[in-house]
């Protein structure tokens, strides 16, 4: 078997955790210190007799000095560690980054896999993300207790307790944590597991992604701006979501630390200040190996654990690629405590067994709803991420894995960024299906404080008709880089009688790592999002970084992404046109009859070129209107549009309408149209009040007229 690490720096580290030098060792084997020396900096090893006596001196066996895949275990024992309180008296009574955010299994899921996707090790190929819940009950329970050292954690919760949570909304979660475990003998494991990720490198103090997970608040070791995080909160929701605030970590490394990658383990434990067998603790505590390079040789750092001990604190993660392991402890969602559908029967399942339940849906929901763009691929662009769900309970499955599909999630949004990843978008949407596209400008502004200048970015916008499955139409979903949702926002002024839709745009690197300007649009985006990550907007980094007017520029892009969904919706279909709506669009006409050749003195008048129409769900027609504007037009002269019900015989009814709505070239004044100076097109949209027909759409057509003037018809 290949050694894991150099015999010399595992020599070393043994030596320190047993408390002995070089020196000593070279006394105890009848040796020189230079002989002890040689083997520590590589340039000998030890002969194989000398070598059974190192064992004997470390209590350790001959396997374990040759594939130095563990630690000798001499005199340390994995134990709790309990930062002391502050020296000048001060007390936290919780985690402040904690409290940043609800105990939501929902925000979980977005922080955490955010968290993943920033740590991609391969950008070839996706993060893979497994969510499992896990249900311990009985002996199965007993057993991870005793692997957990809970009977020395027991006096710290109980001292949180005993008041009746009067110390806060912490102490109050522990309570009800307690309560549940011990009145139905079960507690709930959640543990996220990524793979094809980075793993929690660097030393366990100094700067890195382990210290910065592990040890420290408000430090996201993220410096790459297509980063999903900026702010270093997003781990804090793993020990929100956890009602005794306690979290343990498994994490394979994608670079070697002390010769090793494998199963390097720590726990973490986030309480308030405490007062237990007459010592004042601060609030963390970290569950390792005590460290005898520190000061008090109490201090607790990560160790490289064997298979047995991972398995026994439900750790084991599936395959040696490089990721990390949570498993959060006692994990609790506030809207899983009461029913909101009829998935599960609460009656029959009981109340535990159905919060598990609806925990696992809400995983899925929000995975789908906040990740569907990044488990999208197309053309030769692979997915960034897969994920997946699954419960289990005392090890064996109670809901099987359930792997998360952006089409069934998002159908309409996902087929419309496939579409553009494989390159098969249209300018305009003539047939359902198809996948409009156009871009939108955003002007970055410099960084420093500058107003004015700054540097053009083409953001990308995708529209597309809604489908069945879609929960909300009409919306607007703003995303950069990492493919997650950021804006999630209804497109306003919708033109009435417009077909549902779906609206995506792609700013940053989702617009194409080729389109101008991405990596500062990523950049000045990333600034403008709050530590939630879903909005862009005023923030206290982007004015110092950009300037105290730079959100206005997020404004204007906005302004300019709704216009451009509004333009691309209210674009006729005359080629959609199939079974009902083509029966009724031929009972239409357009200015009364066949348009026929003007004479010169009549053609500088405003002309209907093309009407879509539909007869809609309450009965009322629904027409879309093109107007075209020839060379000479009064533009400044409004144009009053006239519904008429077309009769064989006799005077036409007029169809009033209900709603009128300038879409593009005009605005409606006083019910005529106001052309736009300059214009050459005009598009209006208008519904008819059906509550004054005197006949009903589908027994006739319609007759859509222009009047200007005093009446006089163009």
């Amino acid at each position: 078997m290949k050694a894991a690490e150099d015999f010399g720096p595992w020599l070393a580290r043994q030596l320190q955790n047993a408390k002995k030098s070089q020196t000593d060792l070279a006394d105890e084997l009848g040796l020189t210190r230079a002989a002890v020396s040689a083997w520590i900096v590589g340039r000998s090893v030890p002969r194989d007799e000398t070598i059974r006596r190192i064992a004997a001196l470390l209590n350790t066996d001959l396997e374990t000095i040759h594939t130095r895949s563990t630690d000798a275990q001499l005199g340390l024992p994995v134990s709790w560690y309990h930062r002391p309180a502050h020296a000048d008296g001060g007390r936290e009574y919780g985690n402040a980054a904690a409290f940043a955010f609800e105990a939501d299994v929902s925000v979980l899921a977005r922080e955490a896999t955010q968290n993943s996707l920033d740590a991609r090790l391969d950008t070839g190929e996706p993060v893979r993300v497994r969510y499992t819940l896990h249900e311990l009950r009985g002996e199965a329970l007993a057993r991870f207790r005793e692997a957990i050292d809970w009977e020395r954690l027991l006096p710290h919760y109980q001292a949180l307790t005993a008041d009746g949570g009067q110390q806060g909304k912490v102490s109050r979660t522990i309570a009800a944590g307690l309560r549940d475990m011990y009145q139905h003998d079960r507690l709930v494991l959640l543990r996220v597991d990524d793979y094809n990720a980075t793993g929690l490198t660097g030393d366990d103090y100094d700067n890195g992604l382990f210290a910065a997970v592990v040890r420290r608040q408000l430090d996201s070791q993220k410096r790459d701006a297509g980063a999903g995080g900026s702010y270093g909160l997003g781990k804090a929701t793993l020990w929100a979501t956890s009602r005794l605030g306690l979290v343990l970590i498994n994490s394979t490394l994608s670079e070697p630390h002390e010769g090793r990658t494998e199963r390097r383990l720590i726990g973490r434990l986030d309480l308030p200040w405490r007062e237990v067998e007459g010592r004042q603790l601060a609030g963390p505590a970290w569950f390792g190996r005590p460290d005898p390079a520190t000061e008090s040789a109490e201090v607790v750092r990560s160790w490289w654990a064997d298979e047995e001990t991972v398995e026994k604190l439900h750790l084991t993660r599936e395959s040696a690629a490089p990721g990390t392991s949570f498993l959060i402890v006692g994990a609790h969602d506030v809207a899983s405590l009461v029913p909101v559908n009829d998935t599960v029967d609460e009656e029959e399942a009981g109340e535990d067994e159905y919060s598990v339940h609806r925990m696992h849906a809400r995983l899925v929901d929000a995975l789908g709803c906040n990740f569907w763009a990044a488990m999208t691929g197309g053309g030769d662009h692979k997915p960034h991420l897969e994920a997946s769900v699954r419960t289990l309970r005392n090890g064996e499955v109670l809901i099987p894995e359930e792997h998360v599909d952006p089409a069934v999630a998002q159908p309409s949004r996902t087929r419309a960024l496939r579409t553009f990843l494989e390159g098969k978008t249209v300018d305009r949407l003539t047939a359902r299906g198809q996948v409009a596209r156009t871009t939108v400008p955003l002007n970055v502004p410099l960084h420093g404080g500058q107003s004015r200048g700054g540097m053009p970015h083409e953001a990308v916008l995708l529209v597309t008709h809604a489908e069945d499955g879609d929960d909300r139409t009409n919306r607007l979903i703003s995303m950069r880089g990492n493919r997650m949702t950021v804006k999630d926002s209804a497109v306003t002024n919708v033109p009435i009688g417009t077909n549902p839709f779906q609206a995506i745009l792609l700013t940053g690197r989702a617009a194409g790592r080729a389109a101008p300007g991405a990596e500062a649009a990523e950049e000045f985006l990333r600034a403008s999002e709050p530590p939630e990550h879903d909005k862009w907007g005023q923030t206290e980094e982007l004015s110092l970084s950009y300037s105290p007017s730079a959100y206005r520029r997020i404004a204007a892009l906005t302004t300019a992404a709704n216009t451009a969904v509004r333009d691309l919706v209210a674009v006729p279909r005359a080629k959609s046109r199939s079974g009902g709506e083509a029966k009724i669009a031929s009972r239409l006409k357009v200015g009364g009859g066949t348009r026929k050749t003007r004479p010169i003195a009549a053609a500088a008048l405003p002309e209907l070129d093309n009407v879509d129409a539909l007869i809609d769900e309450t009965g009322a027609w629904s027409v879309t209107v093109d107007v075209r504007v020839p060379s000479g037009v009064d533009t400044d002269r409004p144009v009053t549009p006239v519904a008429k019900f077309d009769v064989r015989s006799g005077p036409r009814p007029a169809a009033p309408w209900k709603d009128l709505v300038a879409v593009s070239g005009c605005e409606v004044v006083d019910g005529a149209l106001q052309l736009t100076p300059g214009t050459r097109k005009a598009v209006f949209r208008g519904v008819t009040d059906v509550s004054r027909h005197p006949v009903r759409a589908q027994l006739t057509g319609l007759v859509v007229e222009l009047r200007t003037g005093k009446g006089e018809q163009a």
